[in-house]
């Protein structure tokens, strides 16, 4: 099995909302940093597992919605408690799309 990993930083304002929570319940700000690994059992023609640069790039866009945004306020995410995990879940989805359409 191989693998590549990109990564990029983001900075976001949110909520969180119940107990559990605590003073996160409050609007605060947090930067994450998101890696993205990507996996072939064996190399492709070119000897690589993806194209690193279109990889990078498909991090971006699908992070781009979040970065310097206040989760709260966008229509997308009304409902939502935007937790790590949950805000994980939602990048993972989005590049499995470009993954799927064999953009990488």
């Amino acid at each position: 099995m191989f693998s590549v990993t990109v990564r990029r930083s983001v900075m976001l304002a949110h909520s969180l909302k119940g107990d559990i929570f605590g003073p996160a319940q409050g609007v605060h700000g947090a930067t994450f940093t998101i890696e993205a690994r990507l996996f072939r059992p064996a190399l492709d023609e070119n000897g690589i597992v993806c194209d690193i640069g279109a990889a990078t790039d498909a991090l971006a866009a699908a992070t781009a919605p979040l970065d310097y945004a206040f989760l709260d306020e966008k229509p997308e995410f009304a409902g939502i408690n935007t937790t790590t995990e949950w805000l994980a879940q939602w990048v993972w989805g989005r590049l499995a799309e470009t993954a799927r359409a064999g953009t990488l």
